[in-house]
């Protein structure tokens, strides 16, 4: 950087560009990205025409931004035209209007029909994150036509490792790989070796479906069609990559019970980030009320036996931990696609059977440790490991059917995790110990 930026201040274009040559367009844009604006736009417009368009759909939404202003409408002509088409919707998706319009004054003809359509698509649908830079052969073509077709068109396509085979509809009918191609007789026909069994997903489809569909069948492209099977675009791999870390960070934020965003932390204003906070734990704190209502209607149980007090802290905290590990790993794995609706009996046996066992040595440590370290009765210790076993065994089956109940009730899995299971459990813990406590230590 520090090189970049001496011979920048000293107009040595030539050497700069012998220096970015070997570099991968994503560490240009890294290189720009710590640039100061007016040292950005000037490396920017020393770049080649063919890696410019690239660099720039690697730059963060405010370099791209600062570029967008600082350049000639032909610059950004050329940029927008040669980029490719999904990228340039994603830039269009987080620009300011006035920008927007710019872009799109500027943009062929062509291309701003292309992106019109692509904007009109749901938000984090297939259409939304498709590109129409693919290969489509016709079904009449032999072999050797398609080898050559590909060998004129293939330079403008986001990838060629798979080619689509479409009839005069433009309907989808199949799919072949190059490299089945490049070892095929020249004279045989796509339509009779192609690969008929594709998998493929529609325009409106959630993209979190797609990424299933990536994983599950180890895609490296997915073909998109619309309501009447016509292919309209392909979905790559680099994609779904972009959106399984959205969705990945949307998890996070809700199972931390925030609401999700896009920003960046250290970008985002301090009220917008307590803006996404606030709301959760404004319904967690009036839910706890409960757990300080049912205490105070317990208050004399506690002033007959004083060091029941002591133990609460210990059951809350355990019931809350037991809650989110099954909470997280039922949350997962409908996430990965290995749990489904019609398992919710398979998981409350499975994390029943779990709790007994986990609740059974946790409760019997605990008797030990009160008994013999903390000096009180064996009644109270008996009352606390009862206790938090029945809270073990409460939370781990809270933990693992909540989630699958929000799934089917058409919620996202992750809003039942840790704040909310401990704030359930909580208030059951509580009922149960002070429960336990009457009935066995004789109190009234």
């Amino acid at each position: 950087m520090e090189q970049i930026l001496e011979l920048l201040n000293n107009n040595k274009i030539t050497e700069i560009r012998k220096i970015l040559d070997d570099k991968n367009p994503v560490d240009i844009a890294d290189y720009c990205g710590e640039l100061p604006k007016e040292q950005c736009l000037k490396l920017f417009r020393i770049f080649p025409k063919d890696i410019s368009a690239e660099v720039f759909s690697y730059l963060s939404i405010e370099k791209q931004q600062e570029v967008i202003e600082g350049i000639t409408d032909g610059e950004l002509t050329f940029i927008i035209n040669d980029m490719f088409l999904d990228d340039a919707v994603d830039v269009i998706e987080e620009m300011p209007a006035n920008l927007v319009d710019r872009i799109l004054r500027n943009s062929s003809t062509s291309t701003r029909q292309l992106l019109n359509r692509f904007l009109k698509y749901p938000e984090n649908s297939a259409g939304s994150v498709m590109t129409v830079e693919y290969i489509a052969l016709k079904n009449t073509l032999t072999v050797g036509e398609a080898i050559e077709y590909i060998k004129k068109v293939g330079i403008d396509s986001a990838t060629y490792d798979t080619c689509y085979v479409i009839d005069n509809q433009r309907k989808l009918i199949g799919d072949i790989s190059l490299k089945s191609l490049i070892f095929l007789d020249d004279v045989l026909y796509i339509v009779d070796v192609m690969d008929t069994d594709n998998i493929k997903t529609t325009t409106t489809t959630d993209q979190e479906n797609v990424a299933e569909l990536f994983r599950k069948y180890d895609l490296t492209s997915l073909p998109v069609v619309d309501n009447e099977d016509r292919l309209v675009g392909m979905i790559t791999i680099d994609d779904i990559v972009d959106v399984i870390d959205q969705e990945n960070t949307e998890d996070f934020h809700k199972m931390a019970a925030m609401a999700p965003s896009d920003e960046e932390y250290l970008k985002e204003s301090i009220f917008s980030l307590a803006k996404h906070r606030i709301m959760w734990l404004l319904v967690l704190m009036v839910s706890a009320t409960f757990t300080g209502k049912i205490i105070r209607r317990y208050e004399d149980v506690l002033q007959s036996v004083v060091v029941l007090a002591a133990f609460i802290p210990m059951l809350m905290d355990t019931g809350g931990n037991a809650g989110s590990q099954s909470s997280t790993l039922i949350i997962r794995g409908i996430a990965l696609g290995e749990i489904g609706l019609e398992d919710v009996w398979k998981i409350l046996w499975r994390e029943f059977r779990v709790s007994f066992v986990v609740g059974l040595v946790l409760a019997i440590v605990n008797f030990a440790r009160i008994f013999f370290f903390d000096t009180t009765g064996p009644m109270v210790a008996l009352v606390v490991s009862i206790s938090l076993f029945i809270t073990v065994i409460l939370a781990k089956v809270v933990g693992g059917v909540l989630p699958v109940v929000a799934k089917a009730c058409k919620l996202d899995p992750a809003i039942m995790a840790s704040p909310l299971i401990t704030t359930i459990v909580d208030a059951c813990a509580l009922m149960v110990y002070f429960g336990f406590a009457t009935h066995l230590l004789h109190i009234k």
